[in-house]
Parts: structure tokens; sequence; C-alpha cells
């Protein structure tokens, strides 16, 4: 049986250690994993992209600031949620960070009851989001197992071509077409066309 709370993982990243230890005090309360960085440096080191998780941190640290770390994470193209602890005067750059997709912030100091149901927003958005790329990359890997040609005539299926006008298309027998037909339907698992359309038109995932 696994002793990692099943809630998810928040990661904390604060220069101030007592603001470290109290969230985590808080949150592992909260049958949360919890794992705490001083630094954005740090944290983007250890970071699994991979894992179900959300991050709590402040918005100005000595170094790299809780701006430029969400700044690294959309050039990573990751998807996950962010919240910012402020100080007074903090509230336009914290304002700034929600326009680039910041989930929400919090001033100092917080409420303990606003976080931890912060928290809770920011894990059911990174579950949605893993769920998301986990079909991406389902995908991905049934189309990664088409030749060259079947791609061509999925191409062609997917944009409502005949069978006559993809071989004439391709240079190639309508018995051709039917055959590259059946062995896109079994490798990409589809019984119908609407089940191929769903799989060749489903989001792809994010090249970094």
């Amino acid at each position: 049986m696994s002793l990692i709370p099943k809630k998810g993982t928040v990661y904390v990243v604060d220069d101030d250690e007592a603001v470290r230890d109290s969230l985590q005090w808080l949150l592992e309360g909260k049958d949360y994993r919890v794992r705490c960085f001083e630094s954005a440096e740090a944290f983007l080191s250890r970071y699994d992209p991979r894992e179900v998780a959300c991050l709590i941190a402040d918005i100005r640290m000595g170094g790299m600031t809780g701006l430029d770390l969400q700044n690294r994470l959309l050039e990573r193209q990751s998807p996950l949620p962010i919240v910012f602890i402020t100080g007074h005067g903090d509230v336009p750059m914290a304002v700034e960070t929600m326009k680039k997709g910041a989930l929400d912030f919090i001033q100092k100091p917080f409420n303990e009851e606003q976080l931890v149901g912060l928290v809770e927003r920011m894990l059911e958005t990174a579950r949605a989001a893993f769920a998301v790329h986990q079909q991406a990359a389902t995908r991905d890997a049934l189309l990664g197992r088409l030749t060259t040609r079947e791609s061509q005539v999925l191409e062609r299926i997917v944009a409502g071509r005949l069978n006559k006008q993809i071989a004439d298309d391709l240079g190639i027998s309508i018995k051709t077409v039917e055959a590259h037909r059946a062995n896109i339907m079994e490798k990409l698992s589809a019984n119908t066309v609407a089940d191929l359309l769903k799989i060749a038109l489903a989001p792809a995932t994010a090249k970094a």
C-alpha cells in the first residue's frame, strides 16, 4: 500500500523558512503530500511534470521571482496550476500573474480555509489536465503505429474523401485503399468511422 497521501502533491516555493514550515504543517494535516523549496531555481531542478500537483509560490523572492518562475513554466508548456502568496504592494504584480494563467493569489497573512480551498481547486484542475494529457499521449501512440502511406489515407478519410478519390489522390488502386483502411481501423482499435474520426481529430500532446 502506498504511503503517499491520495489527495495530490502541493509544491511550496518560498524563501521564508517559517512560511514553508507553516504551509507544510497545515497541508500535511489535510492529507496532502507537500514538497518545499527555498528558491524557484531549486524547484525547477526537481519538478516532475508527470506528477498530478499544484504550486504555491511567493511572488517576491531572492533570485528568481515568482513571476520569473511562472514565465519559465509557461516556456516549458507546463500545465501546473499556480497560486501566488503576496505581501502588501504586490497586488498589481499578482494581477499580472493571473493574466498569464495563475489560478489566484492570496495576501499575507493568509486565511487557512481559503488556502485549503484553493489547493483543492488547483488539484482538480491538475487532475483534469493530466487526464487530457494522457488521452493525447494515447492518441499519439496509436497514430505513431501507422505507416506513412496509412497516415496519408487517414488524412483523406478525415477530409471526407471517398475510396476512389483517395486512390486517385495517391495513385493506388481502390483495393489497396481498402486494405489500408482495414489496417488503420485495426491499429487504432476503431470499430467505426466515427471512432476513427474521434481518434484522428482529438488534440495531440503539446510539443515543447
